[in-house]
């Protein structure tokens, strides 16, 4: 397998972050594009014009050269509106997406190219929690029979009675009676379902854990009790999660590092306090404007104007200038690349480089 670089070099060129060298990296991402057709098979791609016929096809571009490192025992939360590419990212990274371009690497590994026998070490090691607990579980399977099917495929040396026995200690963990095991999914609500699937995710004792939009289905007065759950997992049991999310305050609470995504693009990626205190990139402090706020001191709202663009026919340059209010020509038509700063933060933004904001 090819190798990619584990280490983490100061250097502020694209593609390479600003980060303690101590820092072990778990997971990498390198130049990530992800493409969907549009326009079906080959017969459905054919136009007659101008009295001759031609194929014409059409994507959307919901990757666009996405660069992340991933850091051991951290939390990264990925943040940004709905259709900007988080849950593709989380997908991709699984490996339960192909990237159209690109690499994934885990521990230097690269894995994004693997078959699925080869792939199926790093499963144990890599786990994912689902946004829906109702579509994530078998209805037909007893919460018991969910369990178990994980830790008799990835370690089918294990006795029945060493299978029972973690069951009933994933369980208890999150939370759930183990006297429930024999219970279908129906039986719960939306919470126990949840608490569920991390155990699930927990049993085969992973390394890394993706989480994409965990809580965004439960009632609040839930969420809270599910988040301090898995806070309370990555400390016990040293955890690194990818957690996706269009929550603000839950990534104030949970995340070590947030990445900025828009429209397939990290366009900033800061340490969470530094991200909240002082947002660079002008998308970044639309979005924390319109955090609701009790504090008469909070920033003023800003109202972007424009619309977004579409990911079938993306802008050239930034993809951000139609809505910017500090674009000049430079921004329309050369692409911008995460540059790391004096606090820490990278910012892919041409006025931050100029230092016109």
């Amino acid at each position: 397998m090819s190798q990619i670089i584990n280490s983490v070099s100061p250097s502020t060129d694209v593609g390479v972050f600003n980060a303690a060298p101590t820092k072990e990296t778990l997971v990498q991402v390198r130049d990530l594009y992800k493409r969907f057709s549009l326009s079906g098979d080959f017969l459905d791609q054919l136009r007659f014009k101008k009295g001759r016929i031609v194929r014409e096809q059409a994507h959307v571009h919901a990757i666009n050269g996405v660069n992340l490192d991933v850091f051991a025992g951290e939390a990264l939360c990925v943040v940004g509106e709905s259709g900007c590419g988080k849950s593709t990212v989380a997908r991709t990274v699984m490996g339960l997406l192909k990237p159209t371009s690109g690499e994934v690497a885990y521990r230097g590994e690269r894995i994004d190219h693997l078959s699925d026998k080869q792939v199926l070490p790093y499963r144990k090691k890599m786990q994912m929690i689902f946004q829906n607990p109702y579509a994530s579980l078998n209805p037909r399977m007893t919460i018991l029979e969910t369990l178990k099917e994980p830790l008799r495929f990835h370690n089918p040396a294990m006795s029945p009675f060493e299978v029972r026995d973690k069951v009933a200690e994933v369980m208890q963990s999150v939370g759930v009676d183990p006297s429930w095991g024999e219970r279908y999914p129906h039986e719960f609500s939306g919470g126990q379902r949840q608490r569920i699937s991390i155990a699930r995710a927990l049993a085969v004792d992973p390394e890394f854990i993706v989480a994409d939009e965990p809580i965004s289905a439960l009632d609040v007065s839930i969420q809270a009790q599910v988040l301090n759950l898995m806070m309370e997992a990555q400390q016990d049991r040293n955890l690194t999660y990818l957690f996706i999310t269009h929550d603000l305050a839950v990534v104030e609470h949970f995340g070590t590092r947030v990445a900025v995504m828009y429209l397939g693009t990290v366009c900033e990626l800061a340490p969470t306090k530094t991200l909240f205190d002082t947002p660079r990139h002008p998308y970044t402090q639309a979005l924390m404007s319109a955090i609701p706020r009790l504090e008469d001191d909070r920033p003023e709202f800003i109202r972007l104007s424009g619309e977004v663009p579409t990911p079938v026919n993306l802008p050239a340059g930034c993809v951000f200038h139609g809505r910017c209010p500090h674009a000049n020509e430079r921004c329309k038509s050369e692409v911008p690349v995460l540059k790391g700063q004096i606090d820490g933060s990278q910012v892919a933004c041409h006025a931050v480089e100029e230092n016109r904001i």
